[in-house]
């Protein structure tokens, strides 16, 4: 019988660790690094920490479920396409098991390579909280080898500080996300927007983080319209072009309760609704205060949506 390798926790610092030796310009250029592979291209990749946050009732549990989906099953999600089937672990520390179970069941068929942990199925209802070094180690544990490709922490406030009552229990759970990275994993925190809309918490937390992807309501949101967000890219280590420009997204259903997604980009859909209000007879003046956008955004629409053909 074949024995499984062991599982080994990482190791934490102390101070009979050994120094760290400096590599010479010479030697780093010769030096083979890991390089990283993508799961999600273009925008997540291995070796990567990644923020997703966004107001409650938004979306986000379906975006990041979304997100493990396409990358366990080697499948694409809004435009972002996996390149093999990858071993994806879900934690989830605040819903209801049937809840999560409902959702899942919208996607389709399970791929083996995705699995959950839910606190809900959990003895005392929780999971150990991550801020503490227990917790950590639980958690690590709980990965298995071969190590998840991708995990995905739902959400910060639910898993993180909720012992102590740490309103902001980022920079205890860091260097816990930093040694994950370094072991090749790539981790997805979904976190709530405060009033404003930016993050909750202090910002010093995208200090260390490789992306950034923030869910925002559309100026014409209405709450009837449930999952319709816009995805913002605040940041992107590393990346740029066209995959880093907003789009606009719609959770839907098809006549069998699967998960259907309808997006474009924002200015497309903005587009649109130029259109129709234009036909509606505002001036581009009235549409800017109508979507929420600038009076020049509106003029430079008005311009395209009238070259638009007749619909």
């Amino acid at each position: 019988m074949q024995r499984m390798p062991r599982l080994r926790l990482p190791p934490l610092m102390t101070e009979s660790d050994p120094p760290p030796r400096p590599l010479s310009a010479a030697d780093l250029l010769a030096t083979e690094a890991p390089e990283r592979d993508t799961i999600l291209a273009p925008l997540i990749a291995s070796r990567s920490l990644i923020l997703l946050y966004g107001p409650r009732g938004l979306g986000k549990t379906y975006v990041a479920m979304g997100i493990a989906w396409a990358a366990a099953s080697g499948t694409s999600f809004l435009g972002w396409q996996a390149n093999r089937r990858h071993r994806v672990l879900y934690v989830d520390g605040e819903m209801a098991a049937a809840d999560i179970k409902r959702r899942l069941a919208a996607f389709g068929s399970a791929p083996d390579g995705l699995q959950f942990l839910l606190a809900a199925l959990e003895p005392k209802g929780r999971l150990t909280d991550l801020a503490e070094i227990a917790g950590q180690v639980s958690l690590f544990k709980a990965c298995g080898l071969p190590l998840p490709d991708l995990l995905i922490l739902d959400n910060l406030a639910s898993l993180a500080g909720y012992r102590t009552n740490d309103p902001d229990p980022w920079l205890k759970l860091q260097r816990f996300l930093i040694t994950l990275r370094g072991l090749g994993m790539a981790v997805l925190v979904v976190h709530h927007a405060n009033k404003q809309g930016g993050q909750r918490g202090a910002s010093h937390r995208e200090d260390v983080l490789d992306l950034v992807l923030a869910l925002r309501r559309p100026a014409d949101y209405m709450p009837s319209q449930g999952a319709r967000f816009e995805l913002h890219v605040e940041k992107a280590r590393g990346l740029a072009g066209p995959a880093l420009e907003p789009i606009e997204a719609r959770l839907g259903f098809d006549r069998e309760g699967r998960v259907q997604w309808d997006w474009g980009p924002v200015d497309e859909q903005d587009l649109h609704r130029v259109a129709a209000l234009l036909r509606e007879g505002l001036n581009p003046y009235q549409i800017a205060r109508e979507l929420g956008i600038s009076k020049s955004k509106a003029y430079r629409l008005r311009d395209r949506a009238v070259a638009l053909p007749p619909t």
